[in-house]
């Protein structure tokens, strides 16, 4: 990750913003460093540093309960600082040749980069999906599909590279083949003992969110995957006796990765899979269709589906992790990913027997998280499943 900002640094480089779940592929095959602000505001909530950020963006007219990552990363821009100065000496984010967005998560991105356009003086792009899906149609797939074929024109000029076909395909190839890996890596948490957390899966997720389409992303996951597979077959986990295995849904509490963790671990109990990790696992890439297969893989993703498609999707990873009860994070400033509010735990509960519990916070704005109330409602949570289970 430390290359990967630095790279940035290299002034000949042609540089393109991109939304997270955007098409970096596309973008990388026209020889851009890709930059995600929304990578950059994980930072500023894992720093700490965005509630000093955020009223810097409520002063020009931003409210302060929308999300957070736009509000700090803007704040970060107006207050020109940064987690890049401190660890990498780099004054900010690269200045882009061009920013692309795709709402296949929330307007709020298209308000987000407009604004960075707008301020910078360079020309933004944008996809907008249906949102909401039962099911991703071929005729979805299509309106998609040629929405980024007319992207292709201002990567051209903004790149100074004539699209080429081939080295589109290269790049969805490697993606695809990353992506594969990170699904096998999140996959290996089936097991009893769990090689690995939800936890641990936020720090190892940088590189299919910042380097998909590159040969570091594939080559990182496959070392990690073989390291995970022995841990497996040698019974290695990162707890010793697994006494409870829960479903984090939702966005990660970026500032408090840290106590969260120890405090599951120290109840013994396995966070084991996420909405959040594994919507980064794209099934559809398709190197021989490259723009319809992209089209299909950043529509079907789990923050544009349908309740009925996420109630679905929920209930079938319970049963492949041995899920005991899910945690739904009500993050208030990302309305989009908290799948909390229209009666989905209620559901999920009479449809599998699984408990659930929801928790208030925010991916960066920690002023909507009580440490102490959250820590009480997750341990009081835990002793009622464990009470209920029948001893082995």
């Amino acid at each position: 990750m430390g290359n990967y900002f630095l790279g940035m640094k290299d002034g000949s480089r042609k540089i393109a913003w991109c939304t997270s779940v955007g098409p970096a592929e596309l973008l990388r095959s026209f020889g851009f460093e890709v930059h995600f602000p929304e990578n950059h505001g994980a930072l500023l909530g894992t720093s700490r540093t965005a509630g000093e950020l955020i009223p810097e963006s409520t002063k020009i007219g931003y409210s302060d309960d929308m999300c957070s990552y736009l509000t700090a990363d803007i704040g970060s821009y107006l207050k020109k600082q940064t987690p890049l100065s401190e660890h990498y000496g780099l004054p900010g984010p690269p200045k882009p040749d061009l920013i692309v967005y795709s709402t296949n998560q929330c307007r709020e991105v298209q308000d987000w980069f407009t604004w960075f356009g707008r301020k910078l003086g360079v020309p933004v792009a944008g996809i907008h999906p249906p949102r909401h899906l039962d099911e991703v149609s071929p005729e979805v797939i299509q309106d998609v599909a040629t929405q980024y074929k007319k992207l292709v024109p201002a990567c051209e000029k903004a790149s100074g590279h004539k699209f080429d076909i081939d080295k589109f395909r290269e790049t969805l190839r490697l993606s695809k083949e990353a992506t594969e890996l990170w699904k096998k890596v999140l996959w290996t948490a089936k097991a009893s003992p769990a090689p690995l957390s939800f936890f641990d899966g936020t720090i190892h997720m940088g590189p299919i969110v910042v380097l998909r389409g590159t040969q570091i992303a594939k080559d990182y996951y496959g070392g990690l995957l073989a390291e995970l597979e022995t841990n497996v077959k040698n019974g290695a986990g990162f707890l010793e006796k697994e006494q409870c295995r829960l479903y984090w849904d939702g966005m990660p509490i970026w500032g408090k990765l840290r106590s969260l963790s120890e405090l599951f671990i120290q109840n013994k109990t396995a966070v084991v899979a996420s909405t959040y990790c594994n919507s980064w696992v794209f099934d559809a890439f398709d190197e021989g269709n490259p723009f319809e297969s992209s089209a299909q893989a950043y529509t079907e993703i789990f923050i544009n589906r349908s309740e009925k498609a996420k109630q679905a999707k929920l209930v079938e990873l319970v049963k492949d992790f041995n899920i005991d009860g899910i945690i739904f994070h009500d993050a208030k400033t990302c309305a989009n990913n908290s799948n909390n509010r229209f009666g989905m735990p209620q559901r999920i509960t009479e449809t599998t027997g699984i408990p659930c519990l929801v928790i208030e916070g925010d991916l960066c704005d920690l002023r909507f998280y009580s440490e102490g109330q959250s820590m009480t409602k997750i341990e009081t949570f835990i002793e009622q499943i464990e009470s209920t289970k029948v001893p082995a």
